[in-house]
């Protein structure tokens, strides 16, 4: 078993570092100035034009895309040190495009939604946002009561979503919804495309989030779509969900190893240079062990990140093991942010380092997406073998 990357795939890692290295930690300072006013820390077009250019420029947009649509098609193994380049910063940021509404994308459309959808968000030229938890069905899918009705040549749905990321400047906006109230899940939930503008899809309210970028809730209002708009096969979008959040639960575990890794560093280099009552940090055994647990969780999360990365390039089912990862990577980044902080004392408390964001950041990822618990009786399940 060869655990290195290739010499491509490490040159990859290389070259998203240096990128967040230079386009992205240097605006971190203004983050923590817009954070600190009470403000949404969010990139103006300013700042974003230059990076966008950067980043296409240095070839990394469309990474995970298919090679027919422009993309580079690379396995789930080099995305791992993408995404972990990628989540050390606090600084907003997406390379182009998302990868779990892409892959949810790639696993249902039929030829003419791939050239009207798929192409021009791959290219990143779209942006795209996805409507599933509603007020009672969270965490269970399952339980949505959002209704989709044949009505000749068009659906028209009802219903009500909310903790959705851009739904008021997303080009469109995958709904899931349920088209058979009998088989719901088991063949009765399906996926629609809602173009921007769509009448009967209103945005209700921005929901101010800790971590400081907003999600939305909106109604479906007798929202009429054609049945061109259906994406997949109907009563089955159940499954290519399932596909785009494990992407998603993926990145954030790695994305937590991430985090994690760079409060580590941040911890050791304060450690070396804090003296308290004649005495290094580093030289104390609390702080030794802290730094010892955490690089030795940190090193045991990025192993099971390209173990899942590796199996799911060979098409193996790894639901467990991605379930395994987010609440590794989630609660791993969680402990570590906050001894870091303790380290750091008085100063870890204050606005001016990025800790505090980062554990906004880590605190909702341990609930999007599937809270830890919900992932833990996933596991638990599987372990046991026991029916859902």
């Amino acid at each position: 078993m060869d655990f290195a990357l290739s010499e491509e795939h490490r040159m990859l890692k290389d070259l998203v570092a240096k990128f967040v290295k230079d386009a992205l930690l240097p605006l971190e300072p203004a983050m923590l100035e817009m954070d600190a006013a009470g403000k949404v820390p969010k990139l103006s077009e300013a700042q974003r034009a230059p990076i966008d250019a950067l980043s296409k420029e240095m070839g990394l947009w469309g990474l995970d895309a298919p090679a027919d649509v422009g993309g580079s098609d690379l396995p789930m193994v080099a995305m791992v040190g993408v995404y972990e380049e990628m989540g050390r910063t606090i600084t907003p940021y997406v390379l182009p495009p998302d990868s779990p509404n892409l892959r949810m994308l790639m696993a249902t459309v039929n030829d003419a939604q791939r050239a009207q959808y798929l192409a021009p968000y791959a290219a990143g030229e779209t942006i795209s946002a996805i409507a599933i938890s509603e007020p009672g069905a969270g965490a269970d899918p399952a339980g949505m009561t959002t209704k989709a009705v044949r009505d000749g040549d068009d659906w028209v749905i009802n219903g009500r979503k909310i903790w959705i990321s851009k739904a008021p400047y997303a080009d469109f906006t995958i709904a899931m919804a349920v088209t058979d109230p009998v088989k719901r899940a088991r063949g009765g939930m399906s996926a629609f495309i809602i173009d921007k503008g769509t009448p009967g899809f209103n945005v209700l309210r921005e929901i101010p989030m800790i971590g400081g970028q907003p999600t939305y809730e909106v109604v479906f209002e007798d929202c009429r779509v054609p049945a061109s708009k259906l994406l997949g096969q109907e009563g089955q979008g159940f499954a290519p969900m399932q596909v785009r959040l494990s992407t998603r639960r993926l990145q954030m575990g790695i994305w937590g190893i991430a985090l994690a890794q760079r409060a580590l560093e941040m911890m050791v280099e304060h450690a070396n240079q804090r003296v308290t009552f004649g005495t290094l940090l580093a030289e104390r055994q609390s702080i030794q062990w802290w730094v010892a647990d955490a690089a030795t969780r940190i090193h045991a999360g990025r192993l099971m990140a390209y173990d899942v990365a590796w199996k799911l390039d060979q098409g193996m089912d790894v639901r467990t093991e991605i379930s395994m990862l987010k609440v590794v990577g989630t609660e791993l980044a969680w402990d570590v942010i906050d001894q870091a902080m303790q380290v750091f004392g008085a100063m870890g408390m204050t606005k001016e380092l990025p800790l505090h964001l980062m554990a906004s950041l880590v605190r909702t990822m341990r609930i999007y997406d599937g809270p830890s618990e919900v992932h833990r009786m996933v596991i638990a399940r599987n372990v046991l073998g026991l029916k859902r």
